[in-house]
């Protein structure tokens, strides 16, 4: 053993590096999960598809370039579990490993368009203040270092808060999230290709909103990624 690895495993020894899924103390500081949690993380690989399941969420609602989440989202499995500490405790490095994942998963597509720039959902500012970032914008770090490509903020904003989606069924959740979006500089994404990013799509009613907000610019070519599918 030389001495960077015995100064590796002596700072281990009193810093252990956890897996953020179940908790072993094996990993170096460079990984997320362990093996065996990587296995269990359900890979959508819609990528792949021009046909998938979030295509059909927004057929006749978005005209897409591009459509896709990494990984099936369910009640009580590892995702929800990674999803709760990435956006309620702090736990930003999650999105951003999540991000580039979805990035490198992108780029190795052979059907995939690279898009000119990355634009995050928004959250109302309130709320972002108080959560101390967006976790799409977490997302979008991660996805921009594996991509080669800009993260646009402030492109469109969320004017108002929302009420919690949660139990809410499609046209309920469409009614709340109707107007909600406000396009900040048409000018600049015009002739663009854009890649909408949120963490979870449901009925797709938040993204459907954002992205009418940025079409509205006119002559814009618009993609959906996300990072989990809570299929119903």
């Amino acid at each position: 053993m030389n001495l960077i690895e015995a100064a590796r495993s002596f700072v281990h020894i009193f810093f252990p590096h956890c897996c953020a899924g179940c908790g072993d103390d094996i990993l170096s500081h460079e990984q997320l999960l362990c093996l065996s949690c990587m296995g269990r993380l359900p890979l959508t690989n819609f990528h792949h598809y021009a046909d998938n399941p979030i295509q059909h969420i927004f057929r006749g609602r978005l005209p897409l370039i591009h459509a896709t989440s990494y990984v099936y989202f369910t009640k009580d499995s590892l995702l929800q579990h990674l999803m709760h500490q990435f956006k309620y405790n702090n736990r930003q490095q999650i999105g951003s490993w999540f991000g580039r994942r979805i990035g490198e998963a992108l780029t190795a597509s052979p059907g995939f368009t690279m898009p000119d720039a990355l634009i995050p959902v928004p959250l109302f500012a309130a709320r972002e203040r108080k959560r101390g970032y967006n976790q799409a914008h977490i997302l979008c770090t991660g996805m921009a270092e594996s991509m080669g490509i800009p993260i646009w903020n402030n492109i469109v904003i969320r004017a108002t808060s929302t009420a919690t989606q949660t139990h809410k069924n499609r046209i309920q959740r469409w009614q709340n999230m109707e107007g909600r979006f406000h396009l900040q500089d048409a000018a600049a994404i015009r002739g663009r290709h854009l890649l909408l990013v949120d963490d979870v799509i449901t009925t797709g009613a938040t993204l459907e909103a954002c992205g009418q907000a940025l079409l509205s610019a006119g002559n814009v070519q618009l993609s959906i990624a996300t990072m989990g599918f809570a299929s119903r």
